[in-house]
């Protein structure tokens, strides 16, 4: 009867879909001993059920929320990003397949894993999201209606800035080349400008508020080139910082650091990785030109060693060393309770 006695799973591995999901339990030696199809309804009873063990899953859409679930009942919970998932697919590939791999995947100690986010992160990522579109959508006009005007030999200045100025200067003149419709379908394109630059202000001043009433948040914003928009960028990506071991692995994760290229012994570094969040690390490049334009040197220790890296790097490259130290601050300003950053020139810091 010992002999008969099922085997108890040792890890899951759940491909995601919008309403089917597909579950493989792996035993402790690493051997498929169970494959299931599940309907989003009864995919929570199942593991309601289930012994509580590990639970590896793909990032995708859905899984933040199918992690917080599992969490709650108990489960361990590991979501992988997908390109680490795909080594261990083997041969031909459909969704048992995949939730084996994932299973798989989920059980290997080099791998590394996405931060489960709670709901408010989620929501907060939200705002970015839509806030960055917007932005996009902006940038997508103003090109369109600068091509309009020249197609009539009206030319704009480049720039978002400048271009609201001269777009009312063009709409105005009668004299120009402008025909009555391209002056009647401008001046529409003007009115759907104006809403964008409502609808993103609205959102620029509700994440405002989010990072006025969160304590991490007012820290953070303590370090030069880091604001309210950086802010909550990182509280809404970063999750659970003790997945970071040191502060390099912040920056390496934001794709901050040199790329490598090494065999027989000789090392070669490209430019950066380019890993991880691209949005994120826009915002910290962003912030980090700002410190290079208009950081105060003689106040701040952090001026002394951009003016030294000046000497004798290019301004881009100080910029993206600069944003790396940026993050690596952040890692130290997040791990520690109340920790805040320190403006104070070098000579008071020795």
């Amino acid at each position: 009867m010992e002999r008969n006695k099922p085997r108890p799973c040792a890890v899951f591995g759940v491909d995601i879909g919008k309403n089917l999901f597909h579950v493989v339990g792996l035993d402790a030696k690493g051997t498929p001993i169970q494959r299931a199809k599940f309907r989003r309804e009864t995919l929570l009873q199942f593991f309601e059920r289930a012994n509580r063990t590990l639970v590896g899953m793909e990032a995708c859409p859905g899984s933040q929320w199918l992690a917080r679930k599992l969490q709650t009942m108990g489960h361990q919970v590991r979501i992988i990003p997908a390109q680490f998932v795909k080594p261990y697919v083997k041969s031909n590939k459909n969704d048992i397949i995949d939730a084996e791999a994932i299973a798989e995947a989920a059980t290997r100690p080099t791998v590394r894993f996405v931060g489960i986010k709670e709901a408010y992160q989620v929501d907060l990522q939200m705002l970015h999201r839509i806030r960055s579109r917007l932005v996009t959508n902006r940038t997508n006009l103003i090109c369109q209606m600068r091509s309009y005007c020249l197609e009539h030999g009206v030319p704009i200045r480049q720039g978002a800035g400048v271009f609201k100025t001269d777009i009312l200067r063009v709409l105005d003149d009668d004299t120009n080349d402008l025909t009555s419709l391209a002056h009647e379908i401008l001046r529409d394109l003007h009115d759907d400008l104006l809403k964008l630059e409502q609808r993103i202000a609205s959102i620029s001043n509700e994440i405002k508020d989010v990072a006025d009433a969160d304590e991490r948040a007012r820290r953070l914003m303590t370090i030069p080139g880091i604001g309210a928009l950086g802010a909550t960028a990182i509280i809404a990506a970063t999750g659970d910082t003790s997945r970071f071991k040191r502060a390099r692995d912040v920056a390496a994760w934001l794709g901050l650091v040199p790329r490598q290229h090494s065999t027989g012994g000789k090392q070669t570094l490209l430019g950066i990785s380019k890993r991880g969040n691209g949005y994120l690390r826009r915002l910290l490049i962003h912030g980090a030109r700002s410190c290079m334009l208009h950081l105060d040197r003689s106040k701040d220790r952090l001026g002394q060693w951009i003016d030294a890296l000046r000497s004798r790097m290019h301004v881009n490259k100080v910029t993206v060393a600069l944003a790396a130290k940026i993050a690596r601050i952040v890692w130290i300003v997040l791990r520690q309770p109340g920790a805040t950053y320190l403006r104070r020139p070098m000579e008071a810091a020795a």
